[in-house]
């Protein structure tokens, strides 16, 4: 029997673009809801009018993760009457790199049978096997995708690079579980940045708060507003009036910040926050630290302050924290309201 996490895969599926210029979903296996499938053609760059190719983007929309691997087919080839295919995978899991790696290997076993029989066996070995070989279209083992590597993947310096001290609105937002709207025009861009905010959090380990790439379309919204924090990515500029999805709102063109009227008082900053926004860039620009070397530095912070909310909740009935409990230590009112909020978010708070 295959390891567990062979069985983190749900499906793959197959849209054409033909010699006409129609677009269609052609096959998969074994399904996809229609729900999910409007979802993923939306999202697959051979239903737009665009000139560009997106090689391979990826997202999530009701809990299942999707990625999508296009290729422009080149003559001599099985495939007579498709002049491009996109081949999507649906899985549980967040691992980037290892469904485009696998969606590699199916690519070039459909462009050189021109069928989808070879891709379904392909699918099935690596779903009981974890291995997919093949001396001409190239070999995948699964277990050189370890879902740390994933997690890694995004650059925390880079996130820094661009906003540097700001970089604690975004790190606070995370902490206390808020809304994050990132926008950048194009996908690449977009998909590159928001994958690295939730190692700013690395305590928790969550990449489900991310929503990298959402359109402005009503089952979407829908499917966000079941969340309560995350890290949503938009290519329509339009998102920037849709203050009722953010907390914060990220211009990344233009390297804007901007916190909402309503999430003001929750993310009102202070010493603490300065502290730690000084650990971060400090860390960050540090040429000879890696990525995994700076988040383990804002992991020490982050667990340092946890440790001291704990402490406060132990001596608390049912080791959970009141406002009184906070006021009778005596911060500063900044540090106060920020442990106050932590502490929901930790769900460490006396309702």
């Amino acid at each position: 029997m295959a390891a567990p996490e062979t069985q983190l895969m749900l499906s793959i599926g197959l849209i054409e673009k033909d010699v006409n210029a129609d677009t269609l979903w052609v096959w998969c296996y074994p399904s996809v809801s229609a729900e999910l499938r409007a979802v993923l053609l939306s999202k697959c760059c051979l239903t737009r009018d665009s000139q560009g190719l997106n090689t391979f983007v990826f997202g999530q929309f009701c809990r299942t993760w999707y990625y999508i691997s296009t290729v422009e087919v080149q003559e001599p080839t099985a495939l007579k009457k498709v002049t491009h295919f996109s081949l999507v995978v649906t899985a549980k899991d967040f691992n980037p790199e290892k469904y485009a790696a696998f969606s590699r290997v199916l690519c070039r076993m459909y462009i050189k049978h021109g069928s989808p029989v070879k891709m379904m066996e392909g699918y099935i070995a690596v779903l009981t096997k974890g291995i997919c070989q093949s001396d001409e279209n190239g070999s995948f083992l699964i277990k050189d995708y370890d879902v740390r590597k994933a997690y890694l993947a995004g650059s925390v310096k880079d996130v820094v690079s661009q906003f540097g001290m700001e970089t604690i609105i975004l790190y606070t937002a995370l902490m206390l579980k808020k809304r994050i709207v990132v926008h950048h025009p194009r996908i690449e861009a977009l998909l590159e940045f928001t994958r690295a905010l939730p190692a700013l959090t690395w305590h928790r380990k969550d990449w489900s708060i991310l929503h990298p790439y959402v359109h402005l379309t009503d089952s979407e919204l829908e499917n966000l507003r079941t969340c309560t924090g995350y890290v949503a990515g938009f290519v329509d500029p339009q998102v920037s009036n849709r203050s009722d999805l953010f907390d914060v709102y990220v211009n990344l063109p233009d390297t804007e910040i901007t916190v909402s009227q309503s999430a003001k008082e929750a993310m009102a900053m202070g010493k603490l926050h300065k502290d730690i926004g000084l650990v971060i860039v400090q860390s960050a620009e540090d040429a000879d630290r890696t990525d995994g070397q700076v988040i383990k530095d804002i992991s020490i912070k982050t667990r340092e302050i946890l440790a001291n909310l704990a402490s406060l909740a132990k001596d608390c009935e049912n080791s959970k924290i009141t406002l009184e409990t906070l006021k009778q230590r005596h911060f500063p009112p900044a540090t106060e309201n920020f442990l106050f909020h932590l502490a929901a978010a930790e769900q460490l708070l006396k309702i």
